[in-house]
């Protein structure tokens, strides 16, 4: 893990912090997209009950340096990822793939396992 964000209001970037409390099927404590059923704008006026499969967000850093690299103004936690991550292309992963704190560092904690859901699709206003 590169760095750790969250943010307690709607907001496109999340703000960086030393540590973020995971709690099991809720996603990161004290980030407004954390909860059991979805919190995304978009998504709660479809159908506000849907389960929140989306609840901690990862972003590769090695795609920000590259963008950063292009002349892009982008900075961990600049695109609302609450995990910049390092070594972990995180695209590549498969739906439903299942990871422990070995390939994570313990500054996300130490005693969990994470499971992809899904891409994240761009925001478009």
């Amino acid at each position: 893990v590169r760095a750790l964000h969250l943010s307690a209001e709607y907001s496109f970037s999340k703000v960086s912090c030393e540590s973020v409390e995971l709690a099991a099927g809720l996603g990161v404590v004290g980030d407004v997209h954390s909860g059991a059923v979805v919190r995304h704008r978009s998504r709660v006026e479809r159908d506000p009950n849907q389960p929140n499969l989306r609840q901690v967000h990862l972003f590769d850093g090695e795609i920000l340096d590259m963008l950063a690299a292009e002349g892009f103004p982008v900075t961990p936690g600049a695109l609302g990822e609450n995990l910049t991550t390092v070594g972990l292309d995180a695209l590549s992963l498969p739906t439903g793939t299942r990871s422990s704190p070995s390939i994570m560092s313990s500054r996300a904690g130490s005693a969990w396992i994470w499971r992809t859901s899904r891409t994240r699709f761009p925001a478009f206003w």
